[in-house]
């Protein structure tokens, strides 16, 4: 069905809890006090025969009930109450449903109370998210339509999942980064709206500036590579894909429902859509902070800036393992690093401060690297040493980083003597020095932080990736 009512999925003007409760931790009270904390400015409308007031909201008996049809209802009742629920919802003219509920069955069984359902709404039109999801969350509208233990900061990153609990540890870690999302999307089961209807609609939609994709399995192969072709054209979308090995495979199918496949198979038709597969939730994570906070890439050569040879050797590998090239330093950048550095610099990239760089020898060769035409990102790596004092580093570098035209990334190694480089202030994890919250008021700024080389150099291969897949799509450059 495509893109069709998802309009009033995630942009509702009035939403309907149907098994509202004031039972503590139950699945009712929770959805509607994240409607209510979110600060949704629609018509919240609780529905429970078994209350006349709720959180200070009236509470209607049944869905005939309400006074408006809801653009979108959110369903917490048992499963056996769920088809007739979707029919009645349907009749009165909504449109669109979360269903929480699990333990429906499997659509594809006729019997089956998830069969039940989807016959129930296919009269209507009326669009499913679920069964056996956690919700959505839409920051910019104060929309958090879903049980999860907390909410999100706007922003322009989109994160759809099979899995309820990577949503809510994905939902986590980013809070206490400060990344922001412009959707936050738990599909559960996918008996209806399922990766290709979610993938046309964010690749569509302007809020959204990249996506990130937790998959399990997919069941309509035409129908999600179609839509991931078209995403992949217009903004990064990157996928961690599970069940990779047998046993993985085996559960995941345990876990959805749905047959995995080869692993082989997947991974092919990932690179032929477009899109950037990562293997684990690290890299994921990685993904999200560098997209939320780091400058758009405009190419894939990276300069490499370090106090520590080792470290560079290390940063050199991964790039070239991941697809990625290190930048070819200009002659004219080469002479004045040779004016600014000891003589015991590297004389290439990476550029090797020498371990007892002080602040003026970081700034410097940061001034070289990033006016060099050769190079389109600078990979700053810091080790502790004796010597300076890391923090004093970082207030001395971090308004050079934040203030450059050309992406940076940064790596502070290390653990107790970085961590208030590292993080900004003492004591306080939040945002990587340089770097701003990422919610939609805030302009993205500042370097991204990571804590290895390694990782460090994952944006660079993830646009050299991005790169060739649109290559493969529409094949090399016509000559004139």
């Amino acid at each position: 069905m495509s893109i069709r009512n998802l309009d009033r999925m995630f942009r509702p003007a009035s939403v309907a809890v149907i098994g509202a409760s004031a039972r503590p931790r139950s699945v009712g009270a929770t959805v509607l006090a994240n409607l209510q904390a979110g600060g949704f400015a629609g018509r919240i409308m609780p529905v429970n025969p078994k209350y006349g007031e709720l959180a200070g909201l009236p509470v209607h008996r049944d869905v005939a009930s309400l006074p408006e049809p809801p653009d979108l209802a959110v369903i917490c009742t048992p499963p056996a109450t769920v088809p007739g629920l979707i029919a009645e919802l349907g009749a009165a003219g909504c449109r669109a449903a979360v269903v929480l509920t699990a333990g429906l069955g499997s659509p594809r069984q006729r019997d089956s109370l998830a069969a039940a359902m989807l016959a129930a709404a296919r009269p209507h039109l009326l669009r499913i998210l679920g069964p056996n999801c956690v919700g959505l969350l839409v920051p910019g509208l104060g929309l958090n339509a879903s049980f999860a233990h907390a909410g999100a900061p706007a922003g322009r990153l989109a994160f759809v999942s099979q899995s309820g609990a990577l949503t809510t540890a994905v939902l986590d870690w980013a809070r206490s980064r400060q990344i922001g999302f412009s959707h936050f999307v738990s599909l559960g089961d996918c008996a209806d709206v399922d990766f290709g209807d979610l993938l046309d609609y964010l690749a569509a939609d302007p809020d959204t500036g990249a996506i990130l994709l937790y998959a399990e399995a997919v069941r309509d192969a035409r129908k999600f590579m179609s839509a991931a072709r078209a995403a992949a054209r217009s903004k990064p979308v990157l996928l961690v894909k599970a069940g990779r090995g047998e046993s993985g495979a085996r559960a995941a199918h345990s876990h959805t429902g749905a047959l995995a496949g080869a692993d082989a198979v997947y991974d092919a038709a990932i690179r032929r859509a477009g899109m950037l597969r990562v293997h684990t939730t690290e890299e994921l994570f990685d993904a999200a902070e560098t997209l939320a906070r780091c400058k758009p890439l405009a190419g894939e050569r990276l300069a490499v800036l370090t106090n520590g040879g080792g470290a560079g050797v290390l940063a050199a590998d991964a790039l070239e393992l991941g697809g990625g090239r290190l930048a070819a330093l200009a002659a004219r950048s080469l002479l004045r690093l040779d004016a600014a550095l000891p003589a015991a610099w590297s004389h290439g990239n990476p550029v090797d401060l020498v371990g007892d760089a002080p602040v003026p020898r970081y700034l410097a060769a940061l001034d070289v690297l990033l006016a060099d035409p050769g190079c389109d990102a600078v990979l700053f790596i810091h080790a502790p040493t004796a010597i300076v004092d890391s923090d004093e580093i970082a207030r001395a570098v971090v308004p050079a980083l934040a203030a450059a035209a050309k992406p940076v990334l940064a790596c502070w190694l290390g653990g107790d003597a970085v961590r208030a480089a590292r993080c900004g202030r003492r004591g306080r994890a939040a945002a990587p020095p340089g770097c701003r919250p990422t919610t939609r008021r805030s302009r993205r700024c500042g370097p991204s932080c990571s804590g290895s080389p390694t990782s460090a150099t994952r944006p660079c291969c993830w646009r050299r990736r991005r790169s060739a897949a649109k290559r493969r799509r529409t094949g090399p450059p016509r000559r004139r």
